[in-house]
C-alpha cells in the first residue's frame, strides 16, 4: 500500500459496483470435516492446499487481521499489534497473538516460534518475504483492494479466509448484517433530506511543513460505500488502481464544487494535519466548505481499508454526520 506507506514514514503513521448478492465464500466447496483437506485458491490464482480448517494463523496486513477475528479466529500472530490498535477498532485483539514486526516486514524467526499452520499476506511484503515464508508454511495471498469493484474484493478476501477456516456460516452472516446496516445507513441519509448530498472524503500528513492530501476517489472502498447510502463522491480525479487512493496539495481543493461537505479522517496518536497545519493557511480558511463549517472529522480508528465491521462504522459516521 504504497500511499499509507508514505503516510507512515512521513507522519509516523501506520496506512463497487457491489451487488448485494454475491456468495461471500467465493467458492461454494462446503467447508472440510476432520481431516479432509481444504483447497483454496488465492488472490494469485494460486490452489492453497490444507489438511483441515486453518487454526493458528498469522496475518500480516490489518485487512486479513479484521476478516479473521470478524469470522470468529484470533490470529496467533499480527504485524504491528500496536498500530492496529490505533487505526482498527471495529475488531479488536484480545491478549493473545503474538507481533510480528512490521506488515511488509514480518519476524521470520518469530514466524517459525509459533509453529502456525496458515499465513495470510497481501503484496506489501518486502521482496523475497513470500518465498522465504513459503519454504515452511502455506501462504495466502489476498489482494489490498480493486478499485474496480472495492467491495466485492472485500467479499472475495473474506470468503477466501472462511473457507480455509471452516467459518463459512459465519461469512454468511456478516453478509447479512451489513446488507442490513447499508439499508439502515441509506434509509436514516434519506430521511435526513441528505440523499445525494456530494462529499469528499479524505486524510492528510504533514511532511517537511508541506500538507499532502490523500482523497479517496471514486473506486475506494470508503467512497464506493457512501455511494451504497445514496452519497455521491465529489473528487473527480481517478485513484490509482488497487485502493483508488489520489495525491493533491491544499491549492488543489479549489477544484471541490462550494456546497461539498468535507469529510475526512485523523488520528489523535499521530496529529490532525487540517487543524494542526492548515488552520492558518490562507487558502484553506478561503475555500467554502471551510468558511460555511462544512467540514467533519471522522472518529478515531475506523480503518480506511478494512473490511464489513470497519465499514459498517464508516456508515454509522456517516450517518452522524448528515445528522
Amino acid at each position: 500500500m504504497r500511499k499509507l506507506i508514505a503516510l507512515c514514514l512521513a507522519a509516523v503513521l501506520a496506512t463497487a459496483a457491489c451487488g448485494t448478492t454475491e456468495d461471500p465464500a467465493g467458492e461454494r466447496d462446503t467447508p472440510a470435516a476432520g481431516g479432509e483437506k481444504i483447497t483454496v485458491t488465492d488472490s494469485r490464482g494460486k490452489e492453497i492446499v490444507l489438511d483441515g480448517p486453518a487454526k493458528r494463523i498469522a496475518a500480516t496486513e490489518w485487512n486479513s487481521v479484521e476478516h479473521l477475528v470478524a469470522l470468529g479466529v484470533m490470529p496467533v500472530g499480527v504485524s504491528d499489534i500496536k498500530g492496529y490498535g490505533q487505526w482498527v477498532s471495529a475488531q479488536k485483539l484480545d491478549d493473545t497473538p503474538t507481533d510480528l514486526g512490521t506488515r511488509g516486514e514480518p519476524s521470520m524467526d518469530t514466524l517459525a516460534q509459533l509453529d502456525v499452520d496458515l499465513v495470510v499476506a497481501t503484496d506489501s511484503l518486502v521482496e523475497g518475504a513470500l518465498e522465504q515464508i513459503e519454504e515452511d508454511t502455506p501462504v495466502i495471498m489476498l489482494a489490498g483492494g480493486d478499485a474496480n469493484d472495492s467491495i466485492g474484493e472485500m467479499w472475495k478476501n473474506v470468503g477466501i479466509l472462511a473457507k480455509a477456516t471452516g467459518t463459512e456460516d459465519r461469512a454468511k452472516e456478516l453478509r447479512t448484517e451489513f446488507d442490513a446496516k447499508l439499508a439502515e445507513g441509506k434509509a436514516a441519509i434519506a430521511q435526513a433530506g441528505a440523499a445525494g448530498t456530494t462529499v469528499a472524503f479524505s486524510d492528510a500528513w504533514t511532511e517537511s511543513g508541506s500538507v499532502s492530501i490523500r482523497p479517496f476517489a471514486k473506486g475506494s472502498l470508503v467512497a464506493d460505500v457512501l455511494a451504497e447510502l445514496g452519497l455521491e463522491t465529489a473528487w473527480t480525479m481517478k485513484g490509482d488502481e488497487v485502493y483508488g487512493l489520489a495525491d493533491i496539495d491544499v491549492e488543489g481543493l479549489r477544484e471541490l464544487p462550494a456546497d461539498v461537505r468535507f469529510w475526512y479522517i485523523a488520528n489523535d496518536a499521530f496529529g490532525d494535519p487540517y487543524v494542526d497545519d492548515l488552520a492558518d493557511n490562507a487558502i484553506w480558511k478561503n475555500l467554502p466548505f471551510v468558511k460555511n463549517d462544512q467540514v467533519h472529522r471522522f472518529p478515531d480508528s475506523l480503518w480506511m481499508f478494512g473490511g464489513p465491521s470497519s465499514m459498517a462504522q464508516f456508515v454509522d459516521a456517516a450517518v452522524d454526520a448528515v445528522s
